[in-house]
């Protein structure tokens, strides 16, 4: 008799788990996304943005996500526009969503201070430590983590780069935007790397596409011989300006993402984004798998590439080392 209670016993918790997976499977979880970006550039084309997002989705679907069936993706949109990302995040968190993907510092921050238990995943960031989103890298700690995608020495390589192509180089401009809390570090690296490669740096900021030609005249009076852009949405979202006011002053640049080369840009070194937004759906499964994301460690991106422009140099009159054209991931002819 016992024998045959305890196998009833079994038989129905076995059916109670079978019902509750059931249950848990035809469940639709929400996931929010935040972007400071837009979907589309200013002609209404599909953003680069979009190859980022249709690979999380991929991903996604890899793992069993297939949107409208079991998942839902809630997309918000700054335009380009911080200031509209803390009412963002609080509608994503009126929602109720599973979980919120965020890309970039500011997006991440203003979800961070909409929320301290929704679990927010950071797609692609540049310092969470240092922009106060986690603890550590090790143990963030908290309601967010995901990936960041500074290295500390990226300021200094991409310095290294412009002086192996213009070895002559003494002034460099760094632009970044000052209303990215995220470029505060990366200004830092540069200022040191500067200093160590004995160049001289003129930090320049520009919050919107209005001030990217008086940037450009700063450069110009103070005799740049070269520049660095920092990663940043709100530039990256005008990078077709900033490569033609970068060709129209004859002034060699490297980017922090490759897609400024696709536009005319002449050399761009940075971390794989594309990698980095595939690895954001491994921490969406293991969060609406249970997983705590303090527990789950923020990881650095380990993929870098570098472009390099041919058309654009040969317009600057510049001649690409032969050492530097072989260690490229990328050349456009």
């Amino acid at each position: 008799m016992r024998r045959i209670g305890l196998a009833v016993v079994l038989a129905v918790s076995l059916l109670g788990m079978s019902l509750a997976e059931a249950q848990q499977a035809g469940k639709v979880a929400r996931i929010g996304f935040l972007s400071p970006s837009s979907p589309s550039d200013a002609r209404g084309n599909p953003s680069d943005l979009a190859v980022l997002f249709e690979a999380l989705r991929v991903t996604l679907r890899e793992r069993g996500y297939v949107e409208d069936q079991n998942i839902k993706i809630e997309w918000r949109w700054a335009e380009g526009n911080y200031d509209r990302l803390p009412g963002l995040a609080a509608d994503l968190v009126r929602l109720k969503v599973a979980v919120i993907v965020t890309y970039g510092t500011p997006a991440s921050q203003a979800a961070k201070r909409a929320t301290d238990t929704i679990p927010v995943v950071m797609a692609a960031i540049i310092d969470p430590v240092a922009s106060g989103l986690v603890t550590s890298l090790a143990r963030p700690g908290g309601n967010v983590t995901g990936q960041s995608m500074m290295s500390p020495d990226l300021a200094e390589k991409q310095l290294e780069i412009l002086k192996e192509a213009l070895p002559k180089i003494s002034r460099v401009a760094v632009l970044h935007n000052p209303d990215n809390p995220g470029n505060a570090p990366q200004v830092r690296h540069a200022q040191d790397a500067a200093q160590a490669l004995r160049l001289r740096a003129q930090i320049l900021g520009a919050k919107g596409p209005g001030e990217l030609e008086s940037a450009f005249a700063a450069m110009m009076r103070e005799h740049a011989d070269g520049a660095i852009v920092l990663v940043d949405a709100v530039l990256q979202n005008n990078r077709g300006r900033i490569t033609e006011l970068a060709a129209r002053h004859r002034l060699p640049v490297v980017y922090g993402l490759s897609e400024y080369t696709d536009v005319g840009g002449l050399m761009a070194y940075g971390p794989d984004r594309l990698d980095m937004f595939r690895h954001a759906a491994s921490y969406i499964d293991q969060i609406l798998k249970g997983a705590k994301p303090g527990d789950l460690p923020v990881q650095q991106a380990n993929k870098f590439s570098l472009v390099i422009n041919l058309k654009t140099a040969k317009a600057l009159g510049l001649k690409i080392p032969q050492p530097l054209l072989l260690r490229a991931d990328q050349v456009i002819q």
